[in-house]
């Protein structure tokens, strides 16, 4: 086969600045497992264009059903493996998910076909999958975050086209090796911020461009994470109830660091713990942020900041005692309020983006009318210009130049982005050696930085600089911490 052509898309690459080897070493106590970037990836496989793509499913939970179910409708696609660290069972009253339920429904499928012959195997184990598999093409990654990137490293080692969920990875060092390895390697990646292939966010960019609203210096976007999506602000239980029946609890894990099953973490609810997920910003900020990246051109911030809710005067299970305003160590926050600041680029001016979550809300513009909801259910964004103001809701959606008259009067430019077939189907044709996905790591690699920097702040509760060359922080080296994932035994990228 043909090799793949590069993962980078010119119109759609950030100036995020490559990692450096004094930026690693700076954090090498963090980073033992991850001091180099890997070895030249095994070779990449194409399919030709009247040959389908081998794909293997990494999780098979509620999104990864979602992801499956897709993916088989695509006549490009043959799904051959399937792989979770739960059996079979119930998930959050939305059907049955894990690995044999993801295997019946491919096999059901294929028979459906008469193609009884193209039905898929079940692992429990990735790297057991990659390391069995050779027909494999390309991986769809649907787990918690903290395995994102051991998975993702593992298939692209294995020269593999790689589609992962957001965000793309559980540190921002982990982020930064994905894109570079992915780009030295030449596979064809996406990530799973599918509103970034609608119309909708083309019809925003659009208008921007077009200087609709003027020059923008301050936007502001928010969601109504947690609320009661996931438990925040809590101690991590003392009780040990014994591990469900199908579950694999160590390979769960991952490369977190070890402790004792429990329905606190999972599913889903994993969001709400440092260990596993990443909280409001890392649950929606890929989607919500998303428009603001593209609209802006943004860059590297070079500060950011963050104000959160804060807890009682307590001690931990744990024997840690938190003083009175003090963030828990280990679950997410209830609410949070993070800024960062975009200096100047290509012309554009500067930018202060505040992100707001748990139910906080920027101030209702004056140019609202009455009666109108700001955003949707999800969230939202608020541009503000020197010539007026776009709001739009989750994903981009809906975007409305304001007051409501405004938008009545206002002549749309003349089409100036190509519109997507379908974020999906931009990754499949990728695989097959055409146009990169425009949500390709060159692109949601450095708008995952941008999440993963604001939930720095969250936890560190300081003002940083950033220094996005070296990866640090030039004012409190002490924060560096949270850019690193810190590996278990056995496990590395």
């Amino acid at each position: 086969m043909n090799p793949a052509k590069p993962n980078q898309n010119p119109s759609q690459t950030h100036s995020f600045p490559s990692l450096s080897r004094r930026g690693f070493i700076r954090c090498a106590a963090a980073l033992t497992a991850m001091s180099a970037l890997p070895a030249r990836a095994q070779s990449v496989k194409t399919a030709q264009a009247n040959e389908k793509i081998n794909m293997a499913f990494i999780g098979v939970g509620w999104q990864g059903k979602y992801n499956l179910e897709v993916f088989l409708q695509d006549p490009d696609v043959h799904v051959v493996a399937v792989c979770d660290v739960y059996e079979e069972g119930p998930y959050l009253g939305r059907g049955v998910a894990g690995r044999e339920a993801g295997r019946k429904m491919v096999n059901s499928f294929y028979d459906h076909k008469g193609r009884p012959e193209d039905g898929c195997a079940a692992y429990v184990d990735f790297r057991e999958m990659l390391d069995e598999r050779e027909d494999i093409d390309a991986v769809v990654i649907t787990t918690p975050d903290h395995i994102h990137g051991v998975a993702a490293m593992a298939a692209i080692r294995k020269g593999k086209h790689v589609f992962c969920e957001k965000p793309l990875a559980h540190s921002l060092s982990e982020v930064r090796m994905m894109t570079e390895a992915a780009r030295q390697a030449g596979i064809a990646t996406q990530m799973g911020n599918w509103g970034h292939a609608k119309e909708d966010i083309r019809l925003l960019c659009e208008w921007i461009w077009d200087g609709a609203i003027g020059s923008v210096r301050e936007v502001h976007a928010w969601t109504n994470r947690p609320g009661g999506w996931w438990p925040y602000g809590i101690d991590r239980p003392e009780d040990t109830p014994p591990v469900p029946a199908g579950l694999d609890w160590d390979r769960w894990l991952g490369p977190a660091a070890e402790r004792p099953y429990h329905p606190a973490y999972l599913p889903f609810i994993w969001r709400g713990w440092w260990d596993f997920g990443s909280g409001a910003l890392g649950d929606m900020g890929c989607h919500i942020l998303d428009p603001v990246v593209w609209a802006l051109r943004l860059g590297s911030p070079d500060t950011v900041e963050a104000s959160s809710a804060r807890l009682p005067s307590r001690a931990t299970p744990h024997g840690m005692e938190l003083a009175k305003g003090a963030l828990h160590p280990e679950s997410t926050t209830a609410a949070a309020v993070v800024r960062w600041h975009f200096p100047s680029r290509d012309g554009l001016p500067p930018v202060d983006l505040t992100w707001h979550d748990g139910g906080l809300m920027p101030p209702r513009p004056d140019e609202l009318e009455p009666g109108r909801n700001m955003g949707d259910g999800d969230g939202g964004v608020l541009f503000v210009g020197d010539k007026g103001k776009l709001i739009c809701g989750c994903y981009g959606s809906n975007p409305q130049l304001l007051p409501d008259s405004r938008m009545r009067d206002y002549k749309q430019p003349p089409q100036s982005l190509p519109r997507s077939i379908g974020h999906y189907k931009e990754w499949v044709r990728a695989c097959k050696g055409g146009e990169p996905a425009a949500a390709n790591f060159d692109y949601s690699g450095p708008l995952t930085e941008i999440i993963l920097l604001g939930n720095a702040a969250i936890r560190s509760d300081k003002k940083l600089h950033w220094d996005a060359p070296s990866l640090k922080f030039t004012n409190d080296p002490e924060a560096d911490c949270f850019l690193n994932s810190h590996f278990r035994d056995g496990w590395s990228l």
